[in-house]
Formats: structure tokens, sequence, C-alpha cells
């Protein structure tokens, strides 16, 4: 269950990150494992193309360094997902941490 939790999180950590410039699977690894997620490419590159198929992402391939490299940004529905869930995060934390 506690790997669930924690892949919500991770949703909402790309969905963000997403909304603010175009990013990548290995940079998202990286900016994950800064905040304590150990994310290994075979959780996040199908969770991007779950996120994706849902609508919440759209992708494009660029090369880079003569490799191709897919980005992602966040859609107007995920932007929507993006906001509702901020919005049952912040009353989460308050009703968690109201009496700590």
């Amino acid at each position: 269950m506690l790997r669930d939790i924690f892949l919500g999180f991770i949703k909402i950590h790309i969905l963000h990150h997403a909304s603010e410039k175009p990013v990548y699977g290995m940079w998202l690894i990286e900016e994950l494992g800064r905040h304590g997620y150990t994310v290994s490419p075979g959780t996040l590159y199908p969770t991007l193309h779950r996120l994706e198929r849902a609508g919440y992402l759209a992708s494009e391939k660029r090369v880079v360094e003569g490799r191709q490299r897919r980005y992602y940004v966040i859609t107007a529905d995920g932007e929507a997902a993006l906001v509702k869930a901020r919005t049952q995060l912040l009353e989460l934390v308050n009703e968690v941490l109201e009496n700590r």
C-alpha cells in the first residue's frame, strides 16, 4: 500500500514539473531522487505513458546531442488535475498535521 501512496506523490511531482517546463525521464528520476524517491526507469516510464494516455501529459521527441529524447509537457487536463491535487493535498496536510 505504501508503494501506491508514493506513486501518487510521484505523479503529482511529475505534473508539477511538467507544468514548469518540458521534462524528460532521466531528469525526472534525478529530480525525484532529490526528494527522497528511488524510482527506476521500469516504474517511471510506464507512469509517464499512463499519464500521457490519460491526457494529462503530451510528449514530443527531440534530438539532443545526437540522441532522441522524449519531452513531456502538461496538458489542460493535467493542469486541472494538478490544481485539484494541490487543493486536496493541502487539505490533507492541514488535517494530518493539525495536532502535531
